[in-house]
């Protein structure tokens, strides 16, 4: 998971990073900064994670050491393993807290509104500011190099299968697809508001990230927005030249 060319700016470690503990988000002091301190045991643990999340990204889950994570979290080795018997635990815990961060938005998005193309445009969005996040978390969860480990590969895997199988069930409740159907659809939007995420990335961000999403988001839309409402009324699909701005005919709109 090393950086390569082209994949975007550098990953450069923030002044604070944000961490949930239970339901408390705490913002923890750069690494280096509470060396001798003593902290409650859920900011220490917050301050550990940030510095393993640095290590990961920089230089992948093989290359990083304990060592280094310590010497970033500014504590001995004995005070991580107090915290994380090993390092998998710790990337086990990051990937955990980063998959419930985007399965949360996903989900949020789709209860916001009942109008389901802008469901739709604001779960490409979801992909697209998740990319953008300070401190890179993006790599871990779709970028790993951990990947054949079963652990790893079941919360790699869960998050596009859960994200796929929130829009699945507005997608089968919408429409007269099978529920299969519904879910091969639910997991061909993640697919895309991902790759397309990273390459938007990986390009220097050329486009403005509302932009960029909203163009991804307008090809979904104009795919799911063709299929049969689950009254049986027939939904038009709208012209290719159409300006962006245009109403359009919808489910549930």
């Amino acid at each position: 998971m090393s950086r390569t060319r082209g994949s975007g700016p550098p990953w450069r470690p923030s002044g604070a990073q944000r961490f949930e503990e239970g339901s408390t988000t705490m913002s923890v002091d750069a690494p280096g900064n509470a060396r001798g301190l003593r902290l409650p045991r859920s900011a220490r643990r917050a301050q550990l994670l940030e510095a393993a999340q640095a290590a990961f990204v920089e230089s992948g889950y093989h290359a990083a050491a304990m060592d280094d994570i310590a010497e970033r979290a500014g504590v001995s080795k004995p005070v991580l393993y107090q915290h994380f018997p090993g390092k998998l635990d710790l990337y086990l815990a990051l990937l955990d807290h980063h998959r419930t961060e985007i399965e949360t938005a996903v989900r949020a998005a789709l209860s916001s509104t009942t109008d389901n193309k802008q469901r739709v445009l604001d779960c490409v969005g979801v992909y697209f500011e998740f990319v953008t996040r300070e401190g890179a978390p993006f790599r871990l969860l779709f970028e790993s190099d951990l990947t054949n480990d079963p652990a790893v590969s079941e919360r790699v895997e869960g998050v596009a299968l859960t994200c796929g199988e929130a829009l699945a069930e507005v997608i089968a409740a919408d429409t007269q697809m099978s529920d299969a159907d519904a879910h091969m659809l639910g997991m061909a939007l993640t697919g895309m508001a991902q790759v397309s995420a990273r390459y938007w990335l990986s390009q220097g961000s050329t486009i403005p990230r509302e932009e960029a999403a909203r163009i991804v988001g307008q090809l979904a839309w104009r795919g799911i927005g063709g299929f049969p409402k689950s009254d049986g009324s027939a939904v038009a699909e709208s012209s290719v030249g159409e300006h962006p701005g245009h109403e359009e005919q919808r489910l549930s709109s």
